[in-house]
């Protein structure tokens, strides 16, 4: 009998994660060091799992890291994946300034990378919490 496959994306330890933004631009793809490395946004209604309703586990794109359930995930109808809850201990929150309003930018808490941001008090669900993520900053391992 052959041995199981490992998962596609494994989180890479911490000590191997990479140490300077050049590490991470050979890492990523220009579009995904823009959003992770430089807390860029994708456009709206552009991402590859802004409709997903596959079931599986979301992961960091830069480290593997997971980060959400797909049972989290809801439509927020905002062009961005939303999701509800974050997998405990999977985030770091950052008070976000920079257009003009606070908001709170959520990211990677084991490699630091930024995923998006996360609004309270809509109502979408009864959590009242939608993490708006882009796509570009996570991957998708389905189910089994």
């Amino acid at each position: 009998m052959a041995p199981d496959k490992p998962s596609p994306v494994a989180e890479i330890p911490t000590d191997e994660l990479p140490r300077t933004e050049e590490e991470w631009r050979v890492r990523l793809n220009p579009e995904e060091f823009r959003v992770l490395r430089q807390h860029g946004t994708e456009r709206a209604f552009t991402g590859e799992y802004t409709d997903t309703k596959t079931p599986g586990t979301y992961v960091c794109r830069a480290c593997g890291a997971a980060l959400f359930e797909s049972g989290t995930k809801f439509d927020s109808h905002c062009g961005w994946p939303s999701f509800d809850e974050a997998i405990p201990g999977a985030i770091r929150y950052i008070e976000d300034r920079s257009l003009g309003m606070v908001r709170v930018e959520v990211r990677c808490a084991h490699c630091d990378s930024h995923l998006g941001h996360r609004f309270d008090g809509e109502g979408f669900t009864p959590k009242d919490a939608r993490y708006c993520i882009n796509s570009v900053s996570m991957r998708l391992i389905p189910a089994a």
